[in-house]
This record gives C-alpha cells, structure tokens and sequence, in this order.
C-alpha cells in the first residue's frame, strides 16, 4: 500500500511538473503572439496609410492634369488670337508705312500726323511682339509639365495594373493549388489589392483546438509550396473565433488566446512545409470581433490568410512629387 502511495505521488509530480513546462510554454508563446500582434498592427495601419496616400497622390495628379489641360488650351487660344492680332497690327503698319510714304512730300502737318501714328503703331506691333514671345514661353512650359505628370500617371498607372495582373495569377495558382478543397469551408478572394485564403475552422481544427487536424495541415502545405517562391510579399495569417465563450484553465483560455494560437499553428505547418521567408509572415488573433457574418457561427470560426504585395515601388514613384 505504501508503494503505491509512492507510485502515485510520483506520478503526480511528474504530470505538475510537465504541466508546468507546457504551461511556462504556452506563456512564452501568448507573449511572442502578442508582440507579433503589435507589428501587425503597426504594419496593417502604415499598408493602409500609404494606400489612401497612393490613390490621393493619384487624384491629385489627376486633378493636376485636367488643370494643365484646360490652362494650355486657353493659353492655345490666346496665342492663336495674338497671333491674329499681330498680323493685323502689321498689316496696318504696312499700310500706314505705304501711306506715310505717299504724303511724305505734300505737307509737314499730315506728314507730323502720319508719323506719329506710325510710331504709334510700331510700339502696339512691339508690345504684341513681345506678349506673343511671353506666351509661347508659358505655352511651352505648360506642355512640359503636362507631359511630365501625364508620364509619372501613366507609369503609376502601369504599375497599378501589373501588380494587378500579377495579384490575378497569384490568385489562380493559390487556387489551383487548392483544387480538391472547394467544398470544405474554403475560399479564395482579390479585393482591396491583396488576396485573402479564408478557411473555415472545421477543415483546420476540432472543437477548442490549437492543432491543425491532417486534412488542413494538406491545404496549407499546398498554399505554402504555392507561395514559398512568391519574394515581395506581405502575408499575414489571422485567427477568428466564434462569440461562444471559453473557460478554462489552460490555454487557451479564451477566444483571444484561442484565435492568436491557431494563427500561430497554420504559421508553423507553412513554415515547417515550404521555403517561404518566415520575416515575411505574421500571426495575429482578431477573437471574435470580426465576424464575417453574424449569424453564423461555423464561418465566422476561421483562418484568414491575408496576401499583401509589397507597394516599395510604388511609394517610389510618388514620393518623388
């Protein structure tokens, strides 16, 4: 009877002993999920700043273009109205100068008045002269900043739409790699300029698990080969819950707890099955908050996988205005 007093109390110690490790662990790896939490937060509001900074560059230069144009068709239609007016003005100085040479003999006092008038004339055709020269500056200066800013729209433009077209078969290949899961909670999105791999928990985990189960752990080993090779990319993985609440001692102990742990876990499985950089990715827990719907509890318990391009290109380009 005393031996397995002994025996028992042994056993006891061991499991508060292994209990406790798991426990320490669990700690250390809430507070790492916590700090990643932070990053992402500070890295999801710089993305969506320099976003709404891009698109009011955007209108701004667009806003710029339309201004040009319509100040270089007025400036147009006054150098060609000038252009009309100094002909005319030399015209009537070629008159007035035949006319002066006429009447050059027959009387100093309409000879007076010829002159003065033809002097009169020539300063009128000097002045046109020179307004027309200033004009055709301006005009000029006009053309070359509106053929800049369309150049520097056009090239954002372009840009814009290749990293579209590049979102698009980043889109199909994460797709195709997914082919076979189409009926299990699984989907696949562009919006906003990223792409989001929404998994529903049923395919990952059993009911208050962190431990992605062996059908999901195949999904994300797809979606790991299909992204390992893709270089300038943000992707951060982001765990939702359900409103139900949990209450338990152990982690995890509630839906923030659970939804940074199963983040953490599909971040591992992608790691651990793939080459892809692990400074580009980030696990984030969003608990409950979120909702894709709130009457529905089975979507709104998810995995969101949240591909970003990286817009250093971009910001390049307008940080150069």
């Amino acid at each position: 009877m005393k031996s397995v007093s002994i025996v028992l109390c042994t056993m006891l110690v061991v499991v508060s002993c292994v209990s406790s490790k798991k426990f320490k662990a669990l700690q250390e790896q809430q507070r790492i999920c916590t700090e990643e939490l932070a990053k992402f937060k500070e890295s999801s509001e710089f993305f969506q700043s320099k976003s709404e900074l891009l698109q009011a560059k955007l209108d701004t230069a667009n806003k710029t273009i339309a201004a040009l144009r319509l100040d270089t068709a007025r400036l147009g239609n006054s150098k060609r109205s000038l252009t009309r007016e100094l002909g005319n003005s030399m015209k009537e100085l070629d008159e007035l100068t035949k006319t002066f040479e006429r009447y050059k003999s027959t009387g100093q006092k309409e000879t007076s008045a010829l002159q003065k008038q033809l002097e009169q004339k020539t300063k009128e055709l000097q002045k046109k002269s020179e307004d027309l020269v200033g004009l055709e500056a301006e005009l000029r200066n006009k053309q070359q900043l509106l053929e800049e800013r369309e150049r520097r729209v056009n090239e954002l433009e372009d840009l814009l739409k290749r990293q579209e077209d590049a979102l698009k078969l980043l889109k199909k290949k994460v797709t195709d790699a997914l082919i076979g899961f189409e009926n299990q909670g699984l989907k696949v999105e562009q919006k906003n300029g990223k792409i989001y791999v929404s998994m529903e928990a049923k395919l990952l985990f059993k009911s208050g698990s962190i431990v992605v189960e062996s059908e999901g752990k195949k999904a994300l080993q797809q979606i790991g080969k299909a992204l390992e090779n893709e270089k300038d990319l943000e992707i951060v993985v982001e765990g939702h819950t359900d409103t139900d609440k949990l209450n338990s001692a152990s982690f995890p102990r509630n839906n923030w707890e659970l939804s940074v742990l199963r983040a953490t876990s599909v971040v591992e499985i992608l790691l651990a099955n793939s080459k892809m950089n692990p400074a580009k990715l980030i696990a984030a827990g969003r608990s409950e908050f979120q909702p894709v719907d709130p009457a529905d509890k089975a979507k709104n318990r998810r995995i969101e996988i949240i591909i970003s391009p990286n817009l250093d290109e971009l910001f390049d380009i307008i940080s150069k205005d």
